[in-house]
């Protein structure tokens, strides 16, 4: 990552790879690396991720694959979510079969990536993803990724998946995400990171901190074409089931020109992942996109698990996030 003094950061090929030279002594320097996936039709979302910790030597993360079915991760169509394999000192981002099941390859430095993943018999993956435009670097410290380094990309996936022998086409636009930085098993509050994009590329993405009742934009971009402009300001807010799920959301935000961004969707599906200390209900969302139609994202509804424990004992889940 270069980033002269006073600049915005920029992504370089070199941060591709792995960043162990940077993990100094911090035991909690950590390293991610996301890519998600949907197909629409299907109500069918999907994740590859990667979690990497350099001076404890261990690498973790596997793949997801939810639909309509089941929202559990033991229900779900598949979901390898392993915690401590060993880490060889020697492993290539760049180029290189994970001990975590997941493949990754660079085509082309900082924009196009070969994916794939393989368990036979359950799910296996054979995807390309190519960006729109550069990666968006993070630029807001009190956003829940804090000052670690965290890049952001629009892109369209294609290739094909096989789950429990079914085999299923993959053409759809989504996000992916690089951090590394400190990030220990505590650190999580109430956030969510909501993305969105249409099939022209177009797309957006706004993390938000919920704080005093009011869940508030933290940092984000709303993407047309080849422009892209931060949000400066903006709220999420949410409608919830009385058993707590959200049945609708809607991103009200302003971008660095004054111009409003709003787009309302509504959860197909969702898997609830177990982080450490925190859980991720993740949604699969259709968008309605104000100028725009139609776009298809994801909402990561993120809570600390004794905060999650204390809403679902009193019978406000919604607390934080209402409309």
């Amino acid at each position: 990552m270069s980033q002269p003094p006073g600049s915005i950061p920029v992504f370089t090929p070199a941060d591709d790879g792995f960043h162990a030279h940077l993990r100094g002594d911090d035991w909690w320097f950590t390293e991610t690396a996301w890519y998600s996936f949907h197909h629409r039709e299907r109500r069918l979302g999907g994740w590859l991720y990667t979690l990497a910790r350099h001076n404890i030597g261990t690498i973790s993360g596997g793949a997801w694959v939810w639909d309509d079915s089941a929202h559990l991760p033991w229900e779900v169509p598949y979901s390898s979510n392993l915690t401590a394999l060993r880490l060889p000192p020697e492993l290539d981002l760049r180029d290189e079969t994970l001990p975590n099941g997941v493949s990754v390859k660079v085509e082309i430095p900082t924009m196009a990536y070969r994916l794939a993943y393989d368990d036979p018999g359950r799910f296996s993956a054979d995807l390309r993803f190519e960006a729109v435009l550069a990666p968006r670097p993070l630029t807001a410290g009190g956003s829940t990724f804090g000052h670690s380094a965290h890049f952001d990309q629009i892109g369209r996936v294609t290739g094909h998946i096989q789950l429990n022998g079914e085999d299923i086409d993959i053409d759809c636009w989504s996000m992916r995400d690089r951090t590394w930085g400190r990030r220990p098993e505590d650190r999580p509050r109430q956030a969510a990171y909501v993305t969105g994009a249409g099939d022209d590329g177009s797309g957006f993405l706004a993390v938000t901190d919920a704080r005093d009742g009011v869940d508030r934009v933290a940092y984000g971009f709303v993407q047309h074409g080849d422009a892209q402009a931060s949000l400066v300001d903006g709220e999420r807010t949410v409608r919830r089931s009385p058993d707590g799920w959200i049945s609708e959301i809607c991103i009200d935000a302003i971008d660095a020109a004054g111009e409003r961004f709003v787009a309302t969707g509504s959860p197909v599906s969702r898997i609830i992942i177990n982080r450490h200390s925190f859980i991720d209900i993740n949604s699969l969302i259709r968008w309605d996109v104000d100028g725009a139609g139609e776009w298809w994202g994801e909402d990561q509804d993120m809570w600390p698990t004794h905060r999650f424990a204390a809403a679902k004992r009193s019978g406000d889940r919604a607390s934080g996030s209402r409309k």
